[in-house]
């Protein structure tokens, strides 16, 4: 294993320390864990883990994984990342979960 397999999310052009901790609680502990898993799959663990989902988060994290600008991607293939975004959503956000059942996910105490 090598230095850069342990690099932290936030060694990742456009992400810092708070998507470091958001990662973290969600799993994701390095940059190469992120890489791996995609921008939709570590999104859904993300959301799952308690983050509010939100569209430009989303989207910089896409960016990102790409290597590119946060603000780089326009018309077509924007609306087909917006399209992404509401399945994860959809898939992995339960809005009628209670803050309770939220904080035992978060550590731990339930699934």
């Amino acid at each position: 294993m090598s230095l850069d397999d342990q690099a932290p999310v936030s060694s990742i052009r456009n992400l810092g320390p708070a998507m470091d901790e958001a990662c973290a609680r969600a799993g994701i502990d390095t940059a190469q864990q992120l890489r791996d898993l995609g921008a939709d799959a570590a999104y859904g663990l993300l959301l799952k883990s308690g983050n509010k989902p939100h569209f430009i988060g989303y989207y910089v994290l896409e960016m990102a994984l790409q290597g590119r600008p946060w603000n780089d991607c326009k018309g077509d293939e924007k609306t087909a990342l917006r399209k992404r975004f509401d399945a994860i959503k959809t898939q992995a956000f339960d809005p009628h979960k209670s803050e309770f059942e939220t904080l035992m996910n978060q550590i731990g105490l339930r699934q």
